[in-house]
């Protein structure tokens, strides 16, 4: 495709997000509130359908990166006006086959890995609930594995345009298939839950090497929680080991055939280094909420360890506060996210013609690299029932080393860029 039907797809995906939040807006007052009641089951029947979605644009100051939302997607905003990275719709149905056991699907149309927005089954799962402290769930459920992680694709449930991309951008699983069990307990003036999950993922990322399918990934993991009036302290530990490779060929197989022609063991050993399959990822965070009256706060920290070398480990955090004037709720925040280099060389002499490789093995080696911090600042504006619209400034401020998780980096980048993003949430 030549650069102006491009132009001119981008130009109508735009204007058309642009007619979207005016019929929104010119939607009776009245619409939303009959939305919520109609997504309530009747007496005469258990059935329920709900909604939620986002009409979203956002553009940055830099055209040496594109940011995106997180891992998950291809292509991300530079700086001109797009809708790509936060737009998006999802429909929801429950259904109370019995007192106690509840069937729950979802479908969501996002932009995906391959550039699509094709409807994605994010939830489709059958709930038991034998009494109030116990709960059983089994089939496709949102991956819990840091503190509201299951819900960051609802909007209009939380305060900015979009999680913290510091923190929740390497977390490109969005559900597993699986079951977990959730027990929940009086303690104190409080209650405490603990909740098992285990399944097998089945999500993509993409990247420069290509998409990497972690279809058959086997994953698990525990929450512990506790809620005591305006708080929620929360701890996840949860785990995946990856079920194939990234796509790096042919340097890997190229790697070790120079190892061994030329008697290089370090060739061979980097050639390892690339794998992912059969690796295992661990993630660690814990994570406070407070939210009482106008005041609503909340801090995250987090631990990423990786098994491969391809991926460093990583530590997280954020702390975000609004505080609610009318129904205008003004937000502020800052985040970071640091990486931890792995030392890993070829051992080759840099000449002709190893140079390649060890040029082609050290650009993989630092394309995980994080450090930088970002600031946030935006208001919430809950100018009708279920509906939002939101304003939002992000400061990117890292080194010129800092990669992960920007898509198309150019070398001469210095880790600088400013994020202005506009977005309509609503719920039906």
């Amino acid at each position: 495709m030549n650069a102006k039907p491009a132009r001119f797809a981008a130009s109508a995906y735009n204007s058309f997000l642009l007619l979207g939040c005016l019929a929104v807006l010119g939607l009776p007052v009245h619409a939303g509130a009959a939305a919520a009641d109609a997504a309530e089951p009747t007496p005469e029947s258990n059935l329920s359908l709900s909604g939620f979605g986002t009409l979203g644009i956002a553009r940055s100051s830099s055209d040496q990166v594109e940011f995106v939302r997180d891992l998950s997607q291809p292509k991300g905003i530079s700086d001109h006006w797009s809708g790509l990275i936060d737009t998006l719709f999802g429909v929801q149905t429950n259904w109370r086959a019995t007192p106690t056991v509840e069937l729950v699907g979802q479908v969501v149309s996002r932009y995906h890995y391959d550039g699509s927005h094709n409807p994605e089954v994010m939830w489709a799962f059958a709930k038991w609930d034998p009494d109030a402290r116990l709960s059983l769930r089994a089939g496709r459920i949102g991956a819990d594995f840091m503190m509201l992680a299951d819900s960051r694709l609802v909007g209009y449930s939380y305060l900015p345009v979009r999680p913290p991309s510091d923190f929740f951008g390497p977390l490109f699983f969005s559900h597993f298939d699986g079951a977990d069990a959730s027990v929940t307990l009086p303690l104190g003036d409080g209650l405490v839950r603990g909740k098992l999950f285990g399944g097998a993922t089945h999500e993509k990322a993409t990247g420069a090497p290509g998409v990497w399918d972690t279809s058959g990934s086997p994953v698990a993991g525990l929450v512990l929680d506790y809620q005591a009036g305006p708080w929620l302290l929360r701890a996840n530990t949860a785990s995946i080991k990856f079920s194939n490779d990234i796509k790096f060929a042919p340097l890997p197989d190229t790697l070790r055939s120079v190892g061994a022609t030329f008697g290089y063991p370090s060739a061979i050993a980097a050639a390892d280094a690339l794998t992912t399959r059969n690796t295992t990822t661990r993630f660690y965070s814990v994570g406070a909420v407070y939210d009482d009256g106008p005041l609503q706060v909340q801090g995250m920290l987090n631990s990423i360890h990786h098994e491969t070398e391809v991926f460093q480990n990583s530590r997280a955090g954020y702390v975000l506060a609004g505080y609610r004037l009318g129904p205008v709720t003004p937000f502020a925040g800052v985040s970071w996210w640091r990486s931890k280099f792995k030392p890993n060389t070829t051992g080759l002499p840099d000449v002709a013609p190893f140079a390649a490789l060890n040029q082609a093995f050290d650009q993989i080696m630092v394309a995980s690299t994080a450090d930088q911090n970002t600031y946030t600042l935006g208001a919430r504006w809950d100018f009708r029932q279920n509906m939002a619209l939101k304003v939002q400034w992000d400061a990117v401020r890292g080194t010129s080393a800092s990669r992960f998780p920007f898509a198309h980096s150019e070398a001469g980048w210095n880790g600088h860029t400013d994020v202005l993003s506009l977005c309509l949430d609503f719920i039906f």
